[in-house]
């Protein structure tokens, strides 16, 4: 399973005068999970529907699932999946409605078992026959996974998937896209949940429309080799402690987590000896911490220059 799904090298895409995609180059194999993270407007899911055949690059080139990403768009979409990060079914059809429904369009030969192979796969037989607009979150997200796995795609497209889900539904959804990938499909996902994340094959960062790093999580992490320091104290210290650490040299950025904060550095004794004039303080608990994917790419936004912003 190491062959190569997704192939590109230097995908540029514009928007009028705005350029929201920077040469961008990744390769995916079958079978990979693939996350894509990155602030609102970076341009990850444009890169992603240019990966897929969804948009055309205005240059660069690559192939994916065996076809020109620029000349073979049409073939590309035939072996997809999208799931949109809003749910876009019929709500006033029933489950199996909207699937046989799905089905038609796709112009498939033989609906009725690939609807009722899907309704058993994504455990939804027991519920087919309820409206799709009285479903929780949770059987919506499980609905539109079955119906853009009806035509057996190779490689499945979400878009932020799990937004507004609760944690048990994810913790389910997560675990029927480790079955799909465990088939050999590969998945390309967009997430703002550093959980969600860690659950990646490998990862990629974008923003402001560039490739800032990519690999697996643990790459990712040790990309910057990041010095971080937690402390916790009352709610009302460590705000005032906040503003005094982001002025003091040696401290790239201060992030609340609950009833503490990490401090991170790109040199371990420059941050130890940005905060040594409070770590005697009685009110402060300081201890040494791991650095977190979340402080990577807090690290990642806060260095990437906002001028360069298409």
């Amino acid at each position: 399973m190491t062959e190569l799904v997704i192939d590109v090298e230097k995908l540029n895409k514009s928007f009028g005068d705005k350029h929201v995609v920077r040469d961008f180059s990744l390769q995916v194999r079958r079978g990979e999970i693939y996350g894509f993270l990155g602030p609102n407007g970076s341009g990850k899911t444009t890169s992603i529907r240019m990966l897929c055949g969804l948009l055309k690059p205005d240059s660069g080139r690559g192939t994916c699932l065996g076809y020109d990403v620029n000349e073979e768009t049409a073939s590309i979409k035939r072996e997809v999946g999208y799931m949109t990060q809003r749910f876009s079914l019929w709500e006033d059809l029933t489950i199996r409605e909207n699937l046989d429904f799905v089905a038609r369009m796709y112009g498939m030969k033989h609906r009725k078992d690939a609807v009722r192979k899907a309704l058993e796969e994504l455990k939804l037989h027991q519920r087919q026959n309820q409206l799709a607009g009285t479903l929780s979150g949770g059987w919506k997200q499980r609905l539109a996974l079955a119906a853009c796995m009806l035509h057996q795609p190779k490689l499945l497209l979400l878009d932020e998937p799990t937004a507004g889900v609760d944690p048990q539904a994810r913790r389910d959804f997560w675990e029927e896209i480790h079955s799909l990938a465990s088939q050999g499909i590969s998945v390309l996902v967009s997430t703002h949940y550093m959980d969600e994340a860690e659950r990646c094959h490998r990862l990629a960062y974008i923003a402001w429309g560039s490739l800032l790093a990519n690999g697996t999580p643990d790459e990712v992490l040790h990309l910057f080799n990041l010095a971080t320091w937690e402390v916790s104290g009352s709610s009302a210290r460590l705000a005032e402690l906040t503003h005094k650490l982001q002025a003091r040299p040696g401290v790239a950025h201060v992030t609340a987590f609950g009833n503490t904060l990490h401090v991170t550095g790109e040199k371990d004794a420059d941050l130890e000896a940005a905060i040594a004039p409070f770590r005697g303080e009685p009110e402060l608990a300081w201890r040494k911490a791991r650095s977190t994917l979340e402080d990577v790419f807090i690290h990642l936004m806060s260095a990437a220059p906002e001028n360069n912003a298409p």
